[in-house]
């Protein structure tokens, strides 16, 4: 049984840990890639980009829950750097183009066809060979993991609705999440931070398999606890992800068993 390859230097780039290792694969791919993706809708008339953004452009906040009206300008990885860069970058083309843009910060996404550096798909397989596992910060990680079908549902309820300008902004008090402009950021997460521990005793009671754990210290470039302020996404698009980890880990090895026929 083999996991698809990490992704090559040429491919979109996502994650903390490989932009500490390849910066200029993040550049090439979420700068100036992006950079064509706005000159693309720039001149093709289109009425509304959505793009991925991450929980990571909170860098060095600690104030939880994270909201979009915090700050976000202290990034702790080049990754996050560069998500924080799509937003502002976006927000350049709002005011300049009147393109109509929505950045959402994708909290710890989770389910099947995940990336293979995710968490789920380095501790399933480990866990069903019976080898240990890396456990970051010693356990004491709390994510908000949100199920990949929770963020599509996000996604589509997004979509039909472009940007609107925030009449009330103002510059002698700057509200970080909106703008004049059409352009805007949104929270997508859980809004119910897991700690660590008990989203890999989720895994291991799905797999009917207890991990052998190596615990190990916080990574250059990963903050410890992430929870998104969901609120906006709530009251503008009538949304909220529902998903438990307890549901959407099932679910993630129900499909795992099956696809990989273990």
């Amino acid at each position: 049984m083999r996991l698809p390859a990490a992704p090559g230097p040429s491919q979109i780039r996502a994650g903390v840990r490989y932009s500490i290792e390849n910066p200029m694969a993040y550049i090439d791919s979420n700068i100036v890639g992006f950079a064509h993706i706005l000159e693309g809708c720039r001149h093709n008339g289109i009425e509304h980009l959505v793009y991925a953004s991450s929980a990571s452009v909170y860098g060095a906040n600690t104030a939880m829950p994270f909201s979009i009206h915090q700050n976000a300008d202290h990034p702790l990885s080049l990754y996050a750097a560069s998500k924080r860069a799509n937003e502002l970058m976006a927000h350049t083309y709002s005011h300049l183009f009147g393109l109509s843009t929505t950045g959402l910060r994708f909290f710890t996404v989770y389910g099947p066809w995940g990336r293979p550096d995710m968490a789920l798909f380095k501790f399933t397989p480990a866990i069903l060979a019976g080898e240990p596992i890396q456990v970051f910060n010693r356990g004491n990680h709390r994510r908000d993991f949100t199920y990949i079908d929770d963020i599509v549902e996000g996604v589509i309820r997004v979509l039909d609705r472009p940007a609107q300008g925030n009449p009330d902004w103002s510059g002698k008090k700057p509200d970080p999440g909106t703008s004049k402009a059409p352009w805007r950021v949104y929270n997508i997460g859980n809004n119910r931070p897991v700690e660590l521990m008990d989203y890999i005793a989720a895994l291991e009671k799905a797999l009917g398999k207890t991990a052998e754990k190596e615990l190990i210290p916080l990574q250059a470039g990963d903050v410890p606890d992430t929870y998104a302020d969901v609120e906006d996404l709530v009251e503008q698009f009538a949304y909220k992800p529902m998903t438990t980890v307890e549901e959407g880990i099932r679910c993630f090895v129900a499909w795992y068993r099956d696809y990989f026929k273990v």
